[in-house]
């Protein structure tokens, strides 16, 4: 169960089909963005591939002695653009690969148009999605509902991207849903027809225990994608971005050339893939041990290259301390800048703040605690307005609710109207009437006993306190108590024993928060294999965009009351 895996394999195995000799990747928008995250330039070009084309470039070259090796999602431009190019080829052979399943009368209509018989082979390999991490995958979709239904166009693409999924891992799975959340539903149902319908591409050697693929809704857990972060991974993608591995540093102050766009990708980085899941504070005596055995490697500036010997191991050395010297560099750049945002913007004590409004129940304190931090001119519009965001979600139904007061005091401090507005956005996407399960209060006797016992030692890291809801949800499926009437099976069948591979969706996104609390499942789960997907990966920024494309605007909320106006609800 290994995405980036997965991914890797199909994109070796077209270029070792196509046999020897000079090749031409032709891709598209989304291909090229799958294929990136599993190769580097430089790998694919030690495969003899020496160029890299869009399929939709106007201005290529006809290059007749090259192979060319297309890697295309079956859409109908694509298949129209395809046409075209048989047409009139500028390769001398074409081995053609489709990210997803395609029609027999597109097959048809591009074997018509082969006239000159450029095509060797046409094929399906299921790389229809972005493979994040071995155990995390994303399709790179921004507002997929809009309101509590899907966007068609955005139901046919997150269908397709699953059953690719499942297709690569070779998984037939049962299929269990939200029942809370009609988008779940409608997903699950739409994934279960393909199955049905392409009966036999999913026709695996079964398992003793059937895979299982739970899909879930983001407006379930609204806090989680609002939160600031403290694991390397998730806390760049917080603060800086991430988009398909590469992070844009082209804003920090004082940026050489060479560091303006910079890939984090565990695959070719043993620094990144060693520390993407430590808490901050750890990274950065790590960062100290890298630059020190850096130093120590280093050529010594009078070194003596006297002998031919000396010369030789000099040059021998040199790739690898090159390539040490870029990983320096790299993440020397990326902490220091990480460092200068968390002074700048106050987070360790936002954070606090954040952790508080997330995992306790002390209204009063919290309450003096995100008035404190409005006044504070240190705070961004963003972290005041998700303070208050974070408010409002948890003591919607307070008795004491204060949060017209608080809207009042963000108006006050000049925060844009944009902003405002999103709080009570935010309460309709993801507030208490729409979600299915309990956010803030523990379930039961051993639940309460659990949360006093943490009280009581007190938590490792004040920062990290917060437990997304999905820790939750898995703890119960891996033990067989996940609720049917909350969490039911499509169609008749359940599973008897419990599950032990376990692919989770979650319609409107997931975050590296979660793919956190996957990670260490599976570290600690030993026969259980869990992966992660979303429509795409949040933080904050693209959460808040989600929830307005999804065409919640929320109000100005100087007059708004508590209660949020009700949304059509089943």
């Amino acid at each position: 169960m290994n995405a980036v895996l997965a991914v890797k394999q199909y994109v070796s195995k077209m270029i070792e089909d196509s046999g020897p000799g000079m090749k031409v990747l032709l891709m598209d928008r989304e291909t090229t963005g799958a294929v990136s995250m599993v190769y580097t330039q430089s790998e694919i070009l030690q495969k003899e591939v020496y160029l890299f084309e869009r399929l939709d470039s106007a201005n290529r070259e006809p290059m007749k002695h090259l192979k060319a090796i297309c890697f295309l999602r079956p859409t109908k431009e694509n298949v129209e653009l395809l046409i075209q190019e048989l047409r009139r080829p500028k390769y001398s052979i074409y081995f053609i690969y489709f990210s997803n399943v395609i029609s027999k009368s597109d097959v048809k209509s591009l074997a018509e148009a082969d006239e000159q018989e450029v095509v060797a082979e046409v094929q399906e390999f299921y790389g229809d999605y972005i493979a994040v991490n071995p155990h995390v995958f994303s399709l790179n979709l921004l507002g997929c509902c809009q309101g509590r239904n899907w966007d068609p166009a955005q139901l046919s693409r997150t269908t397709q991207g699953l059953t690719a999924l499942l297709l690569s891992l070779k998984k037939c799975p049962m299929i269990r849903y939200q029942l809370s959340s009609e988008p779940a539903k409608r997903l699950a149902e739409c994934v279960k027809q393909v199955i049905t319908k392409e009966y036999e591409l999913f026709d695996f050697r079964r398992t003793e225990v059937p895979p299982l693929l739970l899909i879930l809704d983001r407006s379930d857990d609204a806090i989680t994608p609002l939160l600031n972060q403290w694991t390397y991974q998730a806390m760049v993608h917080e603060l800086l971005g991430i988009n398909n591995n590469r992070i844009d540093l082209s804003r920090v102050p004082g940026i050489s050339k060479d560091l303006r766009e910079v890939v984090l990708s565990a695959e070719n980085d043993e620094f990144y893939a060693n520390n993407m899941y430590l808490n901050f504070a750890e990274i950065g005596s790590n960062i100290k041990n890298l630059m020190e055995d850096f130093q120590r490697r280093k050529p010594k500036e009078h070194q003596k290259l006297e002998s031919i010997a000396d010369m030789k191991a000099f040059v021998e050395n040199y790739p690898q301390f090159k390539k040490m010297s870029g990983t320096v560099s790299k993440h020397v750049t990326v902490v220091g800048e990480l460092s200068r945002l968390v002074a700048e913007r106050n987070l360790l004590e936002v954070s606090e703040v954040e952790q508080e409004l997330a995992c306790q129940n002390d209204h009063s304190s919290a309450l003096q605690n995100v008035r404190r931090l409005l006044q504070n001119p240190k705070v961004t519009e963003l972290d005041a307005a998700r303070l208050v965001m974070l408010y409002a979600l948890h003591y919607e139904r307070h008795s004491s609710n204060s949060l017209p007061g608080l809207v009042t005091e963000l108006r006050n401090r000049g925060v844009a109207d944009k902003y405002r507005k999103l709080v009570s956005a935010v309460v309709e996407y993801g507030g208490k009437r729409v979600r299915g399960s309990d956010l803030f209060s523990p379930k039961d006797a051993v639940a309460i006993t659990k949360q006093f016992l943490k009280g009581l030692k007190g938590v490792e890291n004040v920062y990290t306190q917060h437990q997304p809801l999905l820790q939750e949800t898995l703890d119960q499926l891996i033990k067989g108590k996940l609720k049917d009437s909350q969490y039911p099976y499509l169609g008749p069948n359940s599973l008897r024993d419990r599950p032990q591979d376990i692919i989770v969706f979650i319609i409107g996104g997931a975050t590296y928060e979660e793919a956190l609390t996957v990670y260490n499942l599976n570290r600690t789960n030993p026969g259980v294999r869990v992966v992660l997907g979303g429509t795409t990966i949040h933080n904050t920024k693209s959460f808040l965009e989600e929830v307005t494309a999804s065409g919640f605007r929320g109000r100005s909320t100087e007059s708004s009351q508590a209660a949020p106006r009700s949304s059509s609800r089943r």
